[in-house]
């Protein structure tokens, strides 16, 4: 099978979610939460977060609402912080 084109990552991370559970995810699991584009896949949101926030990503989860959004949730790397990066974004 041929490898597909990898996609543009501002058409991967559409944007950041914040909520009280996700600045908790920030400080306890050095997480952060975005919504993604529905036909991205883990490993293509892992190199837009990396090319896009210059930050390191150790795993990336993900979830699909009720609403068909899909959430991923992104651990860093301990050397990096989710705080910076979410201060950065202006969400926290």
């Amino acid at each position: 099978m041929e490898e597909a084109e990898p996609m543009d990552p501002q058409k991967i991370i559409l944007y950041p979610v914040m909520t009280e559970v996700t600045s908790r995810l920030i400080e306890a699991e050095n997480k952060l939460v975005f919504v993604a584009s529905l036909n991205a896949g883990k490993e293509d949101i892992k190199r837009a977060v990396e090319e896009l926030y210059q930050v390191k990503v150790r795993e990336v989860n993900l979830a699909v609402t009720r609403k068909g959004k899909k959430k991923a949730f992104v651990r860093l790397e301990p050397e990096y912080s989710a705080a910076d990066v979410a201060i950065k974004l202006g969400i926290l």
